[in-house]
């Protein structure tokens, strides 16, 4: 996939202000041999994910699933795959709960020595796990503008810190611009959610920071 000047992303982004996730999506998928869209079923991925399918149903959608999901989580997480046909790939810890609970006397506190390794253990190592598998040339994201410092400097089309081309359609949206969104795509949502690794919800997780 083409590699974007700073200049070419700026006007990119510009362009895409103004265009609906549909539009935006269908010209991120027309350039890419190899998308992936990854998600954790927090509230409003439905939308991302239904935008990505109906563009392309095939599409790779990578859940990274901690372990430590509510029980509500999980059962939106069995209905929205079941509704919308994904292609789910799962990745998971390679250490189980019960070793954690051993090893780190439970979740640690966002001040303790050992929550950078939890955080690795949990989140960063299956994340890195599955782009080294699937090897996608794009990455669709639910991001969105104003849910952390690091998500307000970036825009709608933006890199990753290994060079992929992240894509994130619904950037400029607001919470009730998507509640319409799934209300009018008969969608469902889901608030019941928990990150162990992010403690504050303006937290960033670091899979993108």
């Amino acid at each position: 996939m083409k590699k974007y000047t700073e200049k070419e992303l700026k006007i990119l982004n510009e362009k895409f202000r103004k265009a609906s996730p549909g539009e935006i999506i269908k010209w991120a998928l027309a350039a890419s041999d190899k998308p992936v869209v990854t998600t954790n079923f927090r509230p409003y991925e439905a939308a991302i994910l239904y935008a990505c399918a109906s563009e392309d149903p095939s599409i790779k959608v990578i859940w990274c699933d901690t372990g430590y999901n509510t029980p509500q989580t999980y059962k939106h997480a069995s209905e929205l795959i079941e509704q919308l046909h994904l292609n789910v790939k799962l990745y998971i810890p390679q250490q189980t709960a019960a070793y954690r609970d051993a090893y780190f006397g439970g979740i640690p506190e966002i001040n303790s020595p050992k929550h950078e390794e939890f955080t690795r253990q949990v989140k960063l190592e299956p994340f890195q796990r599955a782009m080294a598998q699937q090897k996608p040339d794009l990455w669709f994201t639910n991001l969105r503008k104003g849910q952390t410092a690091f998500r307000d400097s970036i825009d709608i089309l933006s890199y990753s810190k290994d060079g992929l081309l992240k894509v994130s359609p619904f950037y400029h949206w607001s919470d009730k611009e998507l509640d319409v969104y799934l209300a009018e795509k008969n969608l469902p949502n889901e608030f019941k959610y928990f990150d162990p690794t992010k403690v504050l919800g303006n937290r960033e997780c670091g899979l993108h920071a």
